[in-house]
């Protein structure tokens, strides 16, 4: 019995013993991300077609729900470089996407290759928190009425 309650402080003690992380590297990064769904039932009505999408020059493969017809596509920027604005999705079938990577890698114009069609995504801007924070408010606010209070007193006491 001994011997089992002095094997188990010894792997108490190993255990306990760990060491710690005086200083980890953490490296934050803020994104904006992009998604857009669309139901293409119109366009393509009988059959799920593979889809890709170009933003800004870059490509991406285009998710196909599980309802007929039903497209997703989903991208994220950093904050930075997510501008408001508003945004052109084009969107590809095998086809003409093949011709626009072939265009891209020969370096031609790839505004001459059409898109199947092209949605617009509206983005205002990545939020980067209130003008002045809620401290500074409140100490002015706190200010504010310190300074009435002082002025309505010194007047009932004249």
């Amino acid at each position: 019995r001994m011997i089992r309650i002095a094997a188990f402080l010894a792997v108490l003690v190993v255990v306990c013993s760990g060491e710690s992380c005086t200083a980890p590297a953490i490296t934050p990064s803020a994104y904006t991300s992009f998604l857009t769904s669309d139901r293409l039932t119109r366009l393509f009505p009988l059959q799920s077609v593979t889809l890709y999408a170009d933003v800004n020059g870059r490509q991406f493969p285009v998710t196909r729900g599980q309802d007929v017809g039903k497209y997703q596509v989903s991208w994220s920027l950093p904050h930075k470089q997510a501008s408001s604005g508003t945004y052109q999705v084009k969107f590809f079938d095998e086809e003409s996407y093949s011709a626009l990577r072939k265009a891209q890698r020969n370096n031609e114009d790839v505004n001459a290759i059409q898109p199947l069609f092209s949605v617009n995504i509206d983005h205002r801007g990545a939020w980067s928190g209130p003008w002045v924070s809620t401290e500074v408010l409140a100490a002015l606010i706190g200010i504010l009425v310190y300074y009435m209070a002082f002025s309505a007193k010194s007047t009932i006491q004249a």
